[in-house]
């Protein structure tokens, strides 16, 4: 791991741990001054079972889910989101749901689509969608329009990192917000003020982590 990485920890849950780098860094749909590095509480099980027992408090007595659709490698946080919910000794809407924990897939032109045999876990279901980090709510707004468009109902939102606090008008449930990261900046590909500035790029950013140039 690089050195220059610096630790953060939430406020709502120590546990809850995130790394950021600075840089100049490219994202599918941005480019971005710091990386965030979610491979802790996406991979590490204390840290992800804490990670979704957070998230989880945001819906416990106001939501009813019955599927969570993962984004961007959220399994294992997902699952322990579901887990925590359904728990019948918990004060909870979910309390006794045999909740989905249901991953999408992508075509070859980018548009998610969920398979036959997990259409019915998205059917007529209350869908509650998570993703490790937010900077625009592109890929987001994708998710929305794909479960509306397989008879779901979306629920709620929630990411580990959301630099905005909305998507389609529904407001994002998150741990890490942009006042967690003030020196956080989001750039249109093709008005970054790094690349006006003649920086360039330190690396290539995806759900799966960074690929330094």
């Amino acid at each position: 791991m690089d050195e220059r990485f610096v630790n953060l920890r939430s406020t709502k849950n120590p546990k809850a741990r995130i790394k950021m780098l600075s840089g100049h860094f490219a994202t599918k749909n941005s480019h971005v001054n710091t990386y965030i590095d979610m491979s802790t509480v996406k991979t590490r099980h204390n840290n992800a079972r804490e990670t979704g027992k957070t998230l989880a408090a945001e819906y416990m007595t106001n939501t009813m889910v019955d599927t969570i659709v993962c984004m961007k490698n959220t399994e294992v946080i997902a699952a322990f989101m579901a887990q925590e919910l359904a728990d019948s000794s918990n004060i909870s809407m979910s309390a006794g749901n045999n909740i989905s924990v249901v991953t999408p897939e992508f075509d070859s032109s980018g548009q998610i689509l969920f398979r036959d045999n997990n259409q019915r876990m998205i059917q007529g279901k209350q869908v509650l969608i998570l993703t490790d980090s937010m900077a625009t709510g592109t890929l987001t707004m994708q998710a929305i329009e794909s479960v509306i468009y397989y008879g779901g109902r979306v629920c709620g939102i929630c990411a580990v990192f959301s630099a905005i606090s909305k998507v389609a008008g529904m407001e994002v449930k998150s741990i890490f917000t942009a006042s967690d990261l003030p020196d956080y900046h989001v750039y249109n590909a093709h008005e970054c003020q790094m690349c006006r500035e003649g920086r360039k790029l330190d690396g290539l950013v995806n759900s799966f982590g960074y690929v330094r140039l």
